[in-house]
């Protein structure tokens, strides 16, 4: 099998979900497909860095506007793959082809206010037009499979739930040193609650920094995430707290990478009560850090993150602020929840996704 992939997500520099899906996944995938025997193709929108993805045959086809429908469909009519695959993107218009594509979720439905008018109507198109063209669709959870059953009328047996993996180099920071410093450098003093994800509506961020203003915990809580669309409502929840609060409350912008198994270890908790998930990559790698989750009862959240959390209504601030409380006051519990984090996050591997992805792909191929 010629398999052509779209691998310009993965070079994305500041990575969200989706594109640390596109990066892990690939990173895993292409060796495995070349063991398998079959010839790959990564088609990129920029030259990637050196080694940043396994060694594979590549096109690098940079375009101003349009890039994935004009040139990327154009690559692919010239070069005909057996399948084409895209993790993290849309299938081209102008493609044909046999195809498979990942739906990671289907939030927009749920909560169009959290983004534009236009992102909606392109979510909402390209996500069927996703699930339409392809042969079979990758789904990162239940959730999101029965999603597209109910909302689209994809059929079931088109759908494969393939859960992604944790980043294998995400474990207990436990050196002082590297605590410190890390802490330091995002301006982080005294014992914190963490959220780390994308600073937009659906995060459910203005009902959580009012749970917490109630709370009256001895932890700080820390914002950790780039800022997403419609994030003044998040600013102004802040201002409408004492300002004693306000000052225990710390945004501090993008994560680097390197930095996320740090923040996670120094913090009493993870609190991610998100409105809607795909996923939720934050409550495993929380996890896998030994630190205790909070999370929505609802969506995907449940699904994922097993036995190691404490489940909350979102739409509940009381019920927010009373597990902030039990977290910050009740160390056995957050025991508990640590060592069934460690248990959860066995279920999740890049090698055990990559080795399911591609058996979804072969099918597809000789289709």
């Amino acid at each position: 099998m010629h398999l052509g992939i779209d691998a310009s997500r993965a070079v994305t520099t500041q990575r969200t979900g989706t594109e640390g899906y596109a990066y892990h996944l690939l990173k895993t995938l292409v060796p495995l497909a070349q063991e398998a025997g079959h010839q790959v193709t990564l088609y990129f929108n920029q030259t990637p860095p050196p080694g940043f993805l396994p060694e594979a045959a590549h096109e690098v086809i940079p375009f101003p506007r349009l890039w994935t429908h004009l040139r990327l469909g154009w690559a692919l009519r010239r070069q005909r793959p057996d399948l084409f695959f895209t993790p993290a993107h849309v299938i081209p218009l102008s493609y044909f082809g046999p195809s498979v594509a990942t739906v990671h979720d289907l939030g927009y439905h749920y909560y169009p206010g959290a983004h534009t008018r236009f992102q909606v109507a392109y979510l909402n198109w390209s996500t069927l037009h996703n699930a339409r063209r392809s042969r079979r669709v990758l789904a990162d959870s239940r959730a999101t499979r029965d999603d597209l059953v109910r909302i689209y009328h994809i059929p079931r047996e088109k759908i494969a739930v393939v859960y992604p993996g944790v980043d294998p180099e995400l474990g207990p920071v436990r050196d002082p040193e590297t605590l410190v410093s890390v802490l330091a450098r995002y301006t982080i003093a005294g014992p914190y609650m963490l959220y780390l994800g994308t600073i937009q509506p659906r995060k459910n961020l203005v009902r959580l920094i009012a749970a917490y203003g109630a709370s009256h915990v001895e932890e700080s809580l820390v914002l950790a995430g780039k800022a997403g669309w419609l994030s003044q409502p998040v600013l102004e929840a802040i201002a409408q707290l004492p300002l004693e609060v306000q000052a225990r409350i710390r945004i501090t912008g993008f994560v680097d990478e390197a930095d996320k198994a740090a923040l996670f270890s120094g913090a009493t908790a993870l609190l991610y009560p998100s409105l809607y998930e795909g996923f939720g990559f934050p409550v495993l790698e929380a996890q896998a850090c030994g630190t205790p989750v909070l999370c929505a009862d609802s969506s995907s959240l449940p699904e994922v993150a097993g036995e190691g959390a404490l489940l909350v209504n979102a739409a509940d601030s009381e019920a927010i602020r009373a597990g902030i409380q039990r977290l910050s006051r009740d160390r056995a519990l957050r025991d508990q929840l640590v060592e069934a984090g460690f248990q959860n996050v066995r279920r999740f591997s890049w090698q055990q996704a990559a080795r399911e992805a591609l058996a979804v792909l072969e099918e597809a191929a000789r289709r």
